[in-house]
């Protein structure tokens, strides 16, 4: 039997940002695997008028958990859903519901944060930091806590190109950033950001390493690891290839790219794409919880969860997989809901500016007036863009992340254990699981049925052709305007028109030759 599937048997899990998408997978496999669990506490709130309960309900309903009700058919007896409030400074958890988690928690998975890079330092601050420092004292009042496992990303140092695995420190002391969050008014924070990040590309970065500095100073007596995953993506073998729901990561440059919207971005094509799958981060992380409860190393040990290192991938190849995947399913209606945000991230060597994007949307936009339906194009291709603005940073970078830790930790594990709880990509065929994401982006994302793709090829089509019409015109207008002004272009065009003339009265003359 699995050594880790074994000690989280029995065990009373608390799980931060249990309803995200990381949360989500990493609560399915703990059910999967070691379903004579005790219970999963997850703190959450009520949500677009549902009870606690009911989300729950709502979480177990979907695909994701289909195979869990198999083999654990009272898994919704074993989630216990505890109303509490990462924005509060207190997290707002009851009197109650506060004694039984400090009773009875075994192991915290802190996964909880916010993931928008271009977040309000305040919010990023709050959920990033604050809400990290809250949840250490709360473990450090457990007397049956056995592992804190803090999940980061490895891009906490991303303004370093070589990164190691350990806590670096910053250049602010988390304590000081905290305490002027509380007096400080939201102009004053919008106007000092800039100077207080530095070298961090956005508030995402930087609040996720003062999380880290925090937990190294707050830890105390805690058995404590961090595990630091790159780029989130669906779900590489567990439950099923293509598993995704939300649109961080990759899946909204594949939207973008399957509904004809994007084409062609600015991009450096042998940059790594460090892309990891979610379930190989779930994989690891109920790894490094199993390995700090029952080796207790006397230092913070800190896990690369990372692909660059084992089984590189450049965004040039992922790039065009997807672009070709996307050709050949592409998706059927212009955004079903509204969006909130896109992460995406570059692709290719092209680059085309804001103009080339914008303008054909507006074009788009006066078609679906003629045709009766509501504009929507320029409105998503703005907010597209402007995200693409923020993330051009990392799709033209490539890191390098020792894994040192991650390999030990492969090294300690039965080989029962490296089967239930692969990590290792080194065995991930990356054309193959692109193919497999993109089609999971249609079917459990947008919910599309593969019956629609002939009128969405029909739909790509029609945007494609008011692209290059849009191209061709403003190429155009472009020479028109260089001849007025140009007498060089004026004799290059007059020796274009000339030269063209010349080659069709030839072919006429042939041609009347020949009969």
């Amino acid at each position: 039997m699995s050594m880790i599937a074994a000690f989280y048997s029995g065990k009373s899990i608390l799980i931060t940002g249990a309803t995200g998408f990381l949360g989500k997978v990493l609560m399915e496999k703990l059910f999967r695997t070691s379903p004579d669990l005790k219970v999963i506490y997850i703190l959450m709130r009520p949500k677009a008028g549902q009870t606690l309960q009911q989300r729950v309900v709502q979480i177990l309903n979907s695909k994701l958990f289909e195979k869990v009700k198999e083999v654990c058919p009272n898994v919704n007896e074993k989630i216990r859903a505890i109303y509490a409030d990462l924005n509060h400074n207190d997290l707002a958890i009851s009197k109650e519901d506060m004694q039984e988690l400090l009773s009875c928690t075994n192991v915290v998975f802190h996964c909880a944060a916010t993931v928008r890079f271009n977040d309000s330092l305040r919010h990023a601050v709050q959920l990033n930091v604050t809400a990290t420092q809250k949840l250490l004292l709360m473990a450090s009042q457990m007397p049956k806590l056995e592992a804190f496992i803090h999940i980061s990303t490895a891009f906490s140092n991303c303004n370093l190109q070589h990164i190691d695995e350990v806590i670096y420190p910053c250049p602010v002391e988390p304590k000081k950033i905290i305490d002027s969050m509380e007096w400080l008014d939201d102009a004053i924070v919008e106007e000092i950001t800039p100077k207080l990040i530095r070298d961090w590309p956005n508030t995402y970065t930087y609040t996720k390493a003062l999380g880290e500095m925090v937990v190294h100073q707050e830890s105390g007596n805690l058995n404590i690891a961090i595990v630091r995953p790159s780029i989130v993506g669906a779900t590489w073998q567990e439950p099923f290839p293509g598993w995704v729901d939300n649109v961080n990561g990759p899946s909204g440059l594949i939207i973008a790219t399957g509904k004809g919207f994007l084409r062609a971005l600015r991009g450096a094509p042998m940059a790594v794409a460090d892309l990891i799958p979610v379930d190989t981060v779930v994989n690891l992380t109920l790894a490094v919880g199993w390995y700090t409860a029952v080796h207790r190393p006397k230092s913070t040990l800190i896990y690369h969860c990372t692909s660059s290192n084992f089984n590189p991938c450049h965004w040039g190849k992922m790039g065009f997989q997807i672009l070709a995947t996307c050709e050949k399913i592409p998706f059927e209606r212009a955004f079903r809901r509204p969006y909130a945000d896109f992460t995406t991230n570059t692709i290719t060597t092209q680059y085309q500016n804001a103009v080339s994007h914008w303008a054909p949307a507006i074009i788009y936009d006066l078609y679906l007036r003629l045709t009766g339906r509501k504009p929507r194009m320029t409105k998503l291709m703005n907010r597209l863009l402007r995200t693409v603005s923020v993330l051009e940073y990392f799709v033209n970078r490539s890191w390098e992340w020792s894994t040192n830790n991650t390999e030990m930790l492969m090294s300690e594990l039965s080989p029962e254990d490296q089967r239930v709880f692969n990590f290792d990509v080194r065995q991930l065929n990356w054309l193959e699981y692109i193919e497999n994401y993109v089609l999971g982006v249609k079917k459990y994302l947008l919910k599309e049925d593969m019956a629609g793709v002939p009128e969405a090829k029909q739909h790509l089509r029609r945007l494609r052709n008011i692209h290059y019409l849009f191209n061709t015109a403003l190429f155009l207008i472009a020479w028109r305007l260089l001849i007025a002004r140009s007498q060089m272009a004026r004799n290059v065009w007059l020796f274009i028109v000339s030269l063209c003339y010349k080659c069709i009265s030839y072919f006429r003359a042939s041609s009347s030759l020949k009969a």
